[in-house]
Formats: C-alpha cells, structure tokens, sequence
C-alpha cells in the first residue's frame, strides 16, 4: 500500500479548522512578548462584579484601575525565575525581620479603617453618599500609598463601601462593641483604630476583646495575656465557642436519657414516703412531748442585743469598704483599675459577663446592646450560636456571607447585634504569614513553598514526626543537623505515608501542602504567638519526642527513594559517580587501535588472529529485556 500523499485529506485537521479556522489570530507588530492595552488580551474587565473585592487578586486590580484611568501599560511576559525548594523560600533573615517590625512600629498609626463623614439633618441622601464615597476613596489611596512608599505588606482589607456601612451602623447601635480575636495570634485580628474609632462617636460606649478558641492556651499563656491587656488598659474575657457546643451537646443526649430514669425514681420515691409518713407521725409526737413549751425572756433578750452587736460591726465595715470604692465616673475614666482574669468562661458566665460589664446609659432603654466585630475566620458565627443555644447565625470562613447586620435577643435585657465579617488591614511580615493565619484560602494557594517553609520553621522536626507518623529526611553531609526540615522534605514523607503521588509517580506536594496547612489553620499544629512584653521560647514550649527515632538507612529502598529528589551530592554519591568513570581500555604508547588484542576477564591482554573474524569464541553478555533493565524507574 502506498504512503499517503502530503496534501492528503485528514478529518481532524479538518474538523478543527472548520471550528477555529474562521476566528483571526492576534498577532503582535513588533513581535515582542508584551501585554498591552491595545490588544485586549488581559482580564475580561467588563466581567468585575464581586460581592466581596477581597477576592480580587493583585492584576485584577491592577487591571480595573487602568480601564478607569484610561492610561496604558505594558507588562513583560515570561518573566520566570527559578527558585530551589531548599533555601528557605519565603522565609526572612533576622535583619529583614527587624526592619519590617520598625516599620510597623513607625506606621502603626496611619494604619486606619474609614471613617463616616459628620451629617445633619439637612443633609440628603444623595450628600451624604457622595461624602461617603469620598471619604472611602481617600481612606483606599491612602493605605496604597501607605504600602507602595513604605513597601509594606498588608492584610487584603474589605473593599466593599456597603460592608463599612454596615459595621458604623453596628458602632452607632451597641453600647459595647467586642472584637473576637484568635487566641493564638490575638494581636493580627484586633484594630486598636476601631477602639478610637467607637470613642470619637460617643466616649461612653466601651470597648471590649474576646479571645475566641482560648481552649487552645495553656492557664499560663492565658495570664500572660491577661497582664498585656491590662498595661492596654482594656478589658479582655476568654471563650472557647468550640467547647461551649460540645458542652450543649452533652446536655441535650444526657436531658433524652434522663426522662426513663427519672419516671423509675419517681417511683422509688413515692414508695418510700407511703413508708415513711407513719415513721415521721411517731416521731413527732415523740418530740412534742419532750420539747419544753416556754422559753425564758432572759435568753431571747441575750441573743437580741448580739444580733444588734453584729449588725454595727458589719455597718461600719461596709462603710469603709465604700469609702475605698471609685465612684461610677471614676470607673469610666479609670478602667485600667479592674484586672482581666485569664479563666475560661463557660456559656452561662459570659452572658453573666455581658450583663454586668456596661452600667452606663444604654442606646435602647433597659437593654445593654453589645456589639459583635470580628474577622470572618475568627469564630464570631460560632460565638453567637453557642450563646443562643441553636443555631441562628450561618457560619462560614468567607468574608461576605453575611450581607446586614441582625440583632438577636439573647434576654430581656441583652441584646446581640452581629456585624458581618469583615477584613480589615493588619500589618503582617509575608503572605505565607497571612495563609498561616487563614486569612487567604488555602485552596487558592498558588505558591505552597512559602507557607510550608514557615511552617516548618515554627513548628519542631519530632512534632511533625510524631503527629503524622512519618519520617523526615535528615540533612545531607555538610549540613546543619540542627536545621528545619525544608518544605519539600516534610511534604515528600507525608505524601508517600497518605499515598498522595502524582501520575510520574513521585509524592504530591502540592496536595500535602493543602493538607498541612489546613491542619496548621485548625490548630492540629499548635503554635501560639507571645504577647510583645514575652519571649517566644518562654511563652509556647513544644512537648518531647513520644515515638523512637528511626534511622533513615533502616527504611525499605523504595521509601528511602520517596523521601528525597535524587540529588547526586552526598559523599557516597559523588565516590560511586568519579570510580565509576574509570576506563578499562588497553592504552599503548603511539597508539591506541589494536584490533587483533583484547581484554581479558582476568584484565591480562589476549592475541588473537587478525585474520578471524573477532566475533567468534567471545562470550556475548546476555541481553535483558528494556523493563528488567529499567525496572528501578517503577519502584515508587
């Protein structure tokens, strides 16, 4: 059968071009690898319509703010650069560190939410959305500025103006306002320009922190930041919301097993006072006999006059004990007097709590309105059911879920006001700092490398081991025993131990990661930042190795294999790489080609015949088969 001719007919081809061959490609003039307004070829702009613009990535900012500039750009394509996994990617020297943290410091008060612009009366309702629109342009140019002239990293703030709207109504309406904060990093969640914030629209109102998911901190750790909010002059409560669900859980299987018990000691009961009635009738009438029938005056004078005694004594007391007590205005002006306590609230005490903090003059009458703000991932939806006892608030970790505040009748005389979840803008060091601390989802993580790297840097190598089950590579000859694992070793044991491997047949990195971070996120990987007046290694200390230390030569080949990216740069490799070079050719002065003299086995030099043919009486090596021969490539 012929070869088909070139110019043949192929249905493919032509299927194809039937579809696409019809659309003009775009092609550049200069033939140079640049975006550019002109073509169109970045995001489709018109498409912009997010509820929540925390979710806008950086070039999709970039892009809307060209459009409504009008201005033109060009941007470079295939700008790559390639990192190596192994040198601590994403992590910051100590003098990185420390210049970031000053400019924290120097910064911290330009760092600012947006604010309602003053009304009257007069003032109509499209005035005072143009003032608003005003002033949160201005707030946003601001904190650009603040990032591109400084080179801070900031948290992704709320850039939705209704959102704002919604948290000053919140302030105006509550008569405290509580900040729930993560206990293990409470200093990133909480907006001291929020404080200021609430005492520029009414100084009476009060300021408040609730340290959400304290269960996971210590008693101590707990006093330590009790002493740090108490130097801030600010009243501080911990809550677990996690365990107050846990606890009403209880509650309701143990009321469903009660009913059957309690109808058998009913029973019981009753049984035993059909019993008992005759015994007490006999008994009292027993005591009526003995029982004198009049008492002396004498007596009853005598223990009047102690009881009259007592009473002054307990009179003048308490009227020392007013004289030391600070008067109601005295109390608002000096709440730093009042000490936090770092015990655990249950449910019950903390509404106890709510009830009591606030004595001045409330915004509805005879009900105290507390307040609820808080980051979306900090456990504020969690916070408001365990309170309500069910379920009245959806929880979610995305900002935006809840769209208007609501208010919430938790008693008579208490009333919670939930504010959407809102971001605001924190300092942090890096954006592996803000997936840590889930305040980036997880699942749109691009980059694991940074992330992983830190996490490896906070939490130890035999907490890893002993949590997971896995064994980490060790450092190679040369290295630093000490060091933390990188990221790529950490995630090439956890995916080989969960059976995560790619089609190549290598781990899943990327995958472990996800993993991994969200097990940090959680709190299954507890690590837990000191307040600033604390060293870190005094505040969080880490448990000892609980499992036997396995030695990584004792493992099966295959997962020594899995554990590392084949690297020829230890010693064994390197020796077994230069011997292996070595000829073991017959080598003669002036000259090299002897085609009558061979190599013996036994490495002695053989003459043969010239004139036969070399191939006959030489042993052949034997041939293996392609998959023998490449069988180690399929082991992992």
């Amino acid at each position: 059968m012929s070869k088909k001719s070139k110019g043949g007919s192929n249905l493919g081809r032509t299927l194809i071009k039937d579809r696409f061959g019809h659309t003009p490609r775009r092609k550049v003039d200069n033939d140079t690898m640049l975006h550019t307004t002109e073509l169109q070829d970045g995001y489709d702009w018109g498409r912009l319509n997010l509820s929540s613009v925390t979710e806008e990535s950086s070039f999709q900012e970039f892009l809307r703010t060209a459009e409504l500039a009008g201005t033109e750009f060009q941007a470079e394509k295939l700008n790559i650069t390639f990192i190596n996994p192994k040198q601590g990617v994403g992590l910051l020297s100590r003098n990185e560190r420390l210049n970031i943290e000053k400019k924290h410091k120097d910064n911290k008060d330009l760092l600012k939410i947006p604010r309602r612009p003053k009304w009257a009366p007069e003032t109509t309702a499209e005035e005072l959305q143009q003032a608003e629109r005003d002033n949160f342009l201005d707030w946003r140019r601001n904190l650009a500025l603040l990032q591109e002239d400084e080179d801070i990293i900031m948290t992704p703030y709320e850039k939705n103006l209704e959102f704002w709207r919604q948290l000053w109504r919140v302030v105006e309406r509550s008569d405290v306002v509580v900040q729930i904060v993560d206990a293990r990093n409470p200093l990133l969640f909480r907006s001291e320009d929020l404080e200021k914030y609430v005492n520029e629209i009414n100084p009476q109102k009060m300021n408040m922190i609730l340290v959400n998911k304290s269960d996971l901190l210590t008693d101590q750790q707990r006093k330590y930041w009790a002493e740090y909010f108490d130097e801030q002059g600010i009243r501080t409560a911990f809550f677990s919301a996690s365990l107050a669900t846990e606890e009403l859980k209880e509650e309701a299987k143990n009321k469903e097993e009660k009913p059957a018990k309690t109808e058998l000691k009913e029973k019981k009961a009753k049984e035993n006072e059909e019993d008992s009635t005759q015994v007490h009738s006999d008994s009292h009438s027993d005591i009526e006999e003995n029982t004198p029938a009049d008492i002396s005056l004498k007596e009853l004078k005598e223990a009047a006059s102690l009881i009259n005694n007592n009473l002054d004594m307990l009179e003048a007391k308490l009227k020392q004990i007013e004289k030391k007590l600070p008067t109601p205005q005295e109390e608002k002006s000096e709440m730093h007097f009042i000490k936090n306590s770092h015990k655990l609230l249950t449910r019950e005490e903390l509404i106890e709590f709510f009830k009591t903090i606030y004595q001045g003059s409330t915004h509805t009458e005879n009900v105290t309105t507390i307040g609820l703000v808080g980051y979306p991932n900090v456990g504020k939806s969690s916070t408001i059911n365990a309170l309500m006892t069910e379920k009245k608030v959806s929880v979610s970790a995305t900002p935006g879920k809840t769209k208007h505040f609501q208010t919430l009748f938790l008693e008579k005389d208490l009333l919670l006001c939930d504010c959407p979840g809102l971001v605001m803008p924190s300092f942090v060091l890096t954006k592996a700092d803000m997936i840590l601390n889930g305040i980036l989802p997880i699942d749109q993580m691009r980059d694991h490398v940074p992330a992983v790297n830190l996490l490896c840097s906070r939490i130890p190598r035999h907490v890893l081991e002993d949590k997971y089950g896995i064994i980490i590579a060790k450092p190679l000859e040369g290295e630093d025993p000490d060091r933390c694992p990188h990221s790529e070793e950490l995630l090439l044991a956890y995916g080989y131990n969960r059976g995560f491997m790619t089609s190549n047949g290598q781990p899943d990195q990327s995958r472990s990661a996800r993993y991994v971070c969200k097990d940090y996120v959680n709190g299954k990987l507890l690590y837990c930042v000191a307040p600033p007046n604390v060293e870190q290694s005094v505040y969080h200390t880490f448990p000892e190795r609980t499992r036997k230390e396995v030695q990584e030569a004792s493992l099966p080949d295959q997962q020594q294999r899995a554990m590392r990216v084949k690297t020829n740069t230890s010693s064994k490799d390197l020796d077994s790489k230069f011997f292996a070079g070595q000829s073991s050719a017959a080598h003669v002065k002036g000259r090299a080609n002897f085609p009558h003299i061979r190599l013996a086995n036994d490495g002695s030099l053989v003459e043969t015949d010239p004139s036969a043919k070399p191939w006959r009486n030489v042993k052949k090596e034997r041939r293996e088969k392609l998959r023998k021969k490449f069988n180690h490539l399929d082991q992992h």
